[in-house]
Protein backbone atom coordinates (compact mmCIF):
# COMPACT_ATOMS: atom_id res chain seq x y z
CA UNK A 1 0.00 0.00 0.00
CA UNK A 2 1.04 3.50 -0.70
CA UNK A 3 0.00 6.58 1.11
CA UNK A 4 0.92 9.89 1.20
CA UNK A 5 -0.18 11.76 4.30
CA UNK A 6 -0.84 15.48 4.63
CA UNK A 7 1.85 16.37 7.57
CA UNK A 8 -1.02 18.49 9.20
CA UNK A 9 -2.85 14.81 9.71
CA UNK A 10 -0.02 12.82 11.04
CA UNK A 11 -1.97 11.68 13.74
CA UNK A 12 -4.63 9.95 11.47
CA UNK A 13 -1.66 7.45 10.33
CA UNK A 14 -2.77 4.81 12.91
CA UNK A 15 -6.85 5.21 12.04
CA UNK A 16 -5.88 4.89 8.36
CA UNK A 17 -5.20 1.29 8.93
CA UNK A 18 -9.04 1.24 9.49
CA UNK A 19 -9.84 2.64 6.01
CA UNK A 20 -11.78 -0.02 4.67
CA UNK A 21 -13.64 -0.49 7.80
CA UNK A 22 -14.21 3.00 8.13
CA UNK A 23 -15.33 3.16 4.27
CA UNK A 24 -18.05 -0.02 4.72
CA UNK A 25 -19.81 2.08 7.79
CA UNK A 26 -20.02 5.66 6.35
CA UNK A 27 -22.80 7.43 4.41
CA UNK A 28 -22.75 7.35 0.89
CA UNK A 29 -23.18 10.33 -1.07
CA UNK A 30 -22.37 8.50 -4.41
CA UNK A 31 -21.78 5.11 -5.85
CA UNK A 32 -21.51 4.60 -8.95
CA UNK A 33 -18.23 3.40 -10.97
CA UNK A 34 -16.21 5.63 -7.94
CA UNK A 35 -17.47 5.68 -4.64
CA UNK A 36 -18.27 8.56 -2.36
CA UNK A 37 -18.86 8.20 1.41
CA UNK A 38 -18.55 10.70 4.27
CA UNK A 39 -16.41 8.40 6.74
CA UNK A 40 -15.54 9.22 10.92
CA UNK A 41 -11.56 8.90 11.22
CA UNK A 42 -9.61 9.82 14.10
CA UNK A 43 -12.69 11.81 14.99
CA UNK A 44 -12.55 13.59 12.12
CA UNK A 45 -15.23 13.74 9.31
CA UNK A 46 -14.12 13.30 6.53
CA UNK A 47 -14.94 13.07 2.53
CA UNK A 48 -13.59 9.21 0.75
CA UNK A 49 -13.45 9.03 -2.14
CA UNK A 50 -12.84 5.32 -3.28
CA UNK A 51 -11.69 4.80 -6.99
CA UNK A 52 -12.50 1.96 -8.66
CA UNK A 53 -9.87 -0.89 -10.24
CA UNK A 54 -8.81 0.59 -13.75
CA UNK A 55 -8.76 -1.87 -16.41
CA UNK A 56 -5.30 -3.98 -17.21
CA UNK A 57 -4.28 -1.38 -20.17
CA UNK A 58 -5.71 1.54 -17.90
CA UNK A 59 -3.95 0.23 -14.96
CA UNK A 60 -0.17 0.40 -16.29
CA UNK A 61 -0.48 3.61 -17.71
CA UNK A 62 -1.56 4.73 -14.14
CA UNK A 63 1.39 3.29 -12.78
CA UNK A 64 3.98 4.00 -14.99
CA UNK A 65 2.56 6.83 -17.77
CA UNK A 66 0.39 9.14 -15.67
CA UNK A 67 -0.65 9.86 -11.98
CA UNK A 68 -3.40 7.98 -10.90
CA UNK A 69 -6.44 10.46 -10.45
CA UNK A 70 -6.74 10.64 -6.67
CA UNK A 71 -3.29 11.96 -6.37
CA UNK A 72 -3.78 14.15 -9.02
CA UNK A 73 -6.73 15.43 -6.91
CA UNK A 74 -4.42 14.97 -3.90
CA UNK A 75 -2.06 17.30 -5.31
CA UNK A 76 -4.44 19.66 -6.93
CA UNK A 77 -5.71 20.41 -3.92
CA UNK A 78 -2.99 22.43 -2.54
CA UNK A 79 -2.18 24.37 -5.69
CA UNK A 80 -6.22 25.66 -6.23
CA UNK A 81 -5.66 26.91 -2.26
CA UNK A 82 -2.44 28.37 -2.93
CA UNK A 83 -4.30 30.58 -5.18
CA UNK A 84 -6.98 31.76 -2.58
CA UNK A 85 -9.87 29.79 -4.10
CA UNK A 86 -11.37 27.00 -1.39
CA UNK A 87 -11.63 23.24 -2.21
CA UNK A 88 -11.83 20.96 0.72
CA UNK A 89 -8.23 20.45 2.36
CA UNK A 90 -6.31 17.26 0.93
CA UNK A 91 -5.53 14.70 4.33
CA UNK A 92 -4.59 11.59 2.46
CA UNK A 93 -4.00 9.70 -0.38
CA UNK A 94 -3.88 5.87 -0.67
CA UNK A 95 -3.05 3.62 -3.63
CA UNK A 96 -2.91 -0.49 -3.57
CA UNK A 97 -1.47 -2.22 -6.13
CA UNK A 98 -2.20 -5.85 -7.43
CA UNK A 99 0.89 -7.67 -9.68
CA UNK A 100 2.46 -4.51 -9.42
CA UNK A 101 -0.01 -2.61 -10.94
CA UNK A 102 -2.55 0.06 -9.76
CA UNK A 103 -5.81 -1.60 -8.42
CA UNK A 104 -7.61 0.55 -6.14
CA UNK A 105 -6.99 4.14 -4.75
CA UNK A 106 -8.65 6.74 -2.21
CA UNK A 107 -8.66 9.98 -1.75
CA UNK A 108 -9.00 11.82 1.42
CA UNK A 109 -10.45 15.45 2.05
CA UNK A 110 -11.92 16.96 5.05
CA UNK A 111 -16.01 17.21 4.32
CA UNK A 112 -16.75 20.84 2.95
CA UNK A 113 -20.16 22.10 5.62
CA UNK A 114 -21.63 23.28 1.98
CA UNK A 115 -25.37 22.57 1.09
CA UNK A 116 -25.72 23.92 -1.83
CA UNK A 117 -24.61 22.99 -5.64
CA UNK A 118 -25.27 24.87 -8.74
CA UNK A 119 -28.15 22.72 -9.48
CA UNK A 120 -30.02 25.24 -8.34
CA UNK A 121 -30.36 27.28 -10.55
CA UNK A 122 -31.61 25.28 -13.62
CA UNK A 123 -34.89 26.52 -14.44
CA UNK A 124 -34.63 29.23 -11.56
CA UNK A 125 -35.77 32.69 -12.17
CA UNK A 126 -32.97 35.07 -12.03
CA UNK A 127 -33.90 37.21 -8.43
CA UNK A 128 -31.34 39.63 -6.71
CA UNK A 129 -30.03 36.26 -4.42
CA UNK A 130 -29.28 34.84 -7.72
CA UNK A 131 -27.93 37.67 -9.48
CA UNK A 132 -25.50 37.94 -6.32
CA UNK A 133 -24.48 33.99 -6.17
CA UNK A 134 -23.72 34.62 -10.15
CA UNK A 135 -21.33 37.31 -9.34
CA UNK A 136 -18.99 36.28 -6.97
CA UNK A 137 -18.86 33.18 -8.60
CA UNK A 138 -17.81 34.75 -11.88
CA UNK A 139 -15.31 36.94 -9.67
CA UNK A 140 -14.10 33.95 -7.85
CA UNK A 141 -13.43 31.80 -11.17
CA UNK A 142 -11.91 35.00 -12.90
CA UNK A 143 -9.55 35.00 -9.76
CA UNK A 144 -8.89 31.36 -10.36
CA UNK A 145 -8.03 31.81 -13.96
CA UNK A 146 -5.72 34.91 -13.28
CA UNK A 147 -3.89 32.18 -11.28
CA UNK A 148 -3.33 30.28 -14.28
CA UNK A 149 -5.76 27.44 -13.12
CA UNK A 150 -8.28 25.77 -15.26
CA UNK A 151 -10.72 23.15 -13.65
CA UNK A 152 -11.79 20.94 -16.35
CA UNK A 153 -14.83 19.44 -15.06
CA UNK A 154 -16.54 22.74 -14.14
CA UNK A 155 -20.18 21.15 -13.91
CA UNK A 156 -22.90 22.12 -10.98
CA UNK A 157 -22.05 19.12 -8.77
CA UNK A 158 -19.19 20.10 -8.41
CA UNK A 159 -19.11 23.13 -7.19
CA UNK A 160 -20.65 23.79 -3.68
CA UNK A 161 -21.70 26.97 -2.03
CA UNK A 162 -23.27 28.80 0.90
CA UNK A 163 -23.85 32.18 2.80
CA UNK A 164 -22.13 33.10 6.13
CA UNK A 165 -23.74 35.24 8.85
CA UNK A 166 -22.13 38.19 7.48
CA UNK A 167 -23.99 38.01 3.82
CA UNK A 168 -20.19 36.78 2.06
CA UNK A 169 -21.06 34.04 -0.42
CA UNK A 170 -18.46 31.17 -0.44
CA UNK A 171 -17.84 28.66 -3.21
CA UNK A 172 -15.56 25.25 -2.79
CA UNK A 173 -14.45 23.17 -5.97
CA UNK A 174 -14.70 19.51 -5.70
CA UNK A 175 -13.61 16.70 -7.81
CA UNK A 176 -10.64 18.79 -8.70
CA UNK A 177 -8.21 15.52 -10.27
CA UNK A 178 -8.55 17.14 -13.88
CA UNK A 179 -6.83 20.36 -13.52
CA UNK A 180 -4.82 22.65 -16.53
CA UNK A 181 -1.96 24.73 -15.64
CA UNK A 182 -0.85 27.63 -17.83
CA UNK A 183 -2.56 30.50 -19.37
CA UNK A 184 -6.13 31.10 -19.00
CA UNK A 185 -7.38 33.65 -22.33
CA UNK A 186 -10.45 35.30 -22.19
CA UNK A 187 -12.48 32.79 -24.79
CA UNK A 188 -11.00 29.71 -22.94
CA UNK A 189 -12.32 31.20 -19.49
CA UNK A 190 -15.53 31.52 -21.12
CA UNK A 191 -16.37 28.38 -22.35
CA UNK A 192 -15.37 27.06 -18.65
CA UNK A 193 -18.91 28.12 -17.59
CA UNK A 194 -20.57 25.65 -20.39
CA UNK A 195 -21.80 23.28 -18.59
CA UNK A 196 -23.08 24.97 -15.54
CA UNK A 197 -27.43 25.02 -15.60
CA UNK A 198 -29.13 28.04 -15.69
CA UNK A 199 -30.46 30.47 -18.49
CA UNK A 200 -29.14 33.05 -20.38
CA UNK A 201 -30.09 35.89 -17.90
CA UNK A 202 -28.03 33.94 -14.91
CA UNK A 203 -25.01 33.22 -17.93
CA UNK A 204 -25.34 36.96 -18.85
CA UNK A 205 -25.03 38.36 -15.39
CA UNK A 206 -21.62 35.86 -14.85
CA UNK A 207 -20.18 36.96 -18.01
CA UNK A 208 -20.29 41.16 -16.87
CA UNK A 209 -18.73 40.18 -14.14
CA UNK A 210 -16.11 37.93 -15.22
CA UNK A 211 -15.17 40.58 -17.69
CA UNK A 212 -15.22 43.28 -15.08
CA UNK A 213 -12.74 40.85 -13.11
CA UNK A 214 -10.63 40.20 -15.77
CA UNK A 215 -10.48 43.74 -17.74
CA UNK A 216 -12.27 42.32 -20.59
CA UNK A 217 -14.71 43.61 -23.08
CA UNK A 218 -18.17 42.92 -21.48
CA UNK A 219 -20.08 42.36 -24.86
CA UNK A 220 -17.57 39.95 -26.08
CA UNK A 221 -17.72 37.82 -23.04
CA UNK A 222 -21.25 37.61 -23.09
CA UNK A 223 -21.27 36.50 -26.69
CA UNK A 224 -18.49 34.01 -25.64
CA UNK A 225 -20.19 33.04 -22.46
CA UNK A 226 -23.15 32.57 -24.36
CA UNK A 227 -22.10 30.50 -27.54
CA UNK A 228 -20.17 27.78 -25.14
CA UNK A 229 -23.57 27.26 -23.76
CA UNK A 230 -25.71 26.70 -27.07
CA UNK A 231 -22.80 24.58 -28.37
CA UNK A 232 -22.28 22.05 -25.13
CA UNK A 233 -26.18 22.13 -24.29
CA UNK A 234 -27.40 21.72 -28.04
CA UNK A 235 -24.92 18.44 -28.24
CA UNK A 236 -26.16 17.38 -24.12
CA UNK A 237 -29.35 17.55 -25.45
CA UNK A 238 -29.71 15.52 -28.75
CA UNK A 239 -28.20 12.44 -26.83
CA UNK A 240 -29.72 12.79 -23.51
CA UNK A 241 -32.35 15.32 -23.71
CA UNK A 242 -33.10 18.06 -21.41
CA UNK A 243 -32.11 18.01 -17.85
CA UNK A 244 -33.76 21.46 -17.08
CA UNK A 245 -35.67 24.82 -19.07
CA UNK A 246 -33.04 25.79 -20.98
CA UNK A 247 -35.03 28.43 -22.73
CA UNK A 248 -33.53 29.51 -26.58
CA UNK A 249 -30.44 27.72 -27.48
Amino acid sequence: MKLILNPHYANLRSALDNLDEAFAEGTSLREKRNSIRVCRLGGLELNVKRYHAPRPLQAAIYTFLRKPKGLRAYEHAALIAAAGVETPEAVAYVERRSGGLLAESFFISLQCPYTRRFYEFGGRAVDNEVRDVATAFARMTAHLHEARLLHLDYSPGNILFDRDADGQWHFSLVDTNRLRRGHVSIARGCANFARLWGDTVFFSVMADAYAEARGADADMCRRLMLDARRRFWTRYVRRHGEPFPLGNL
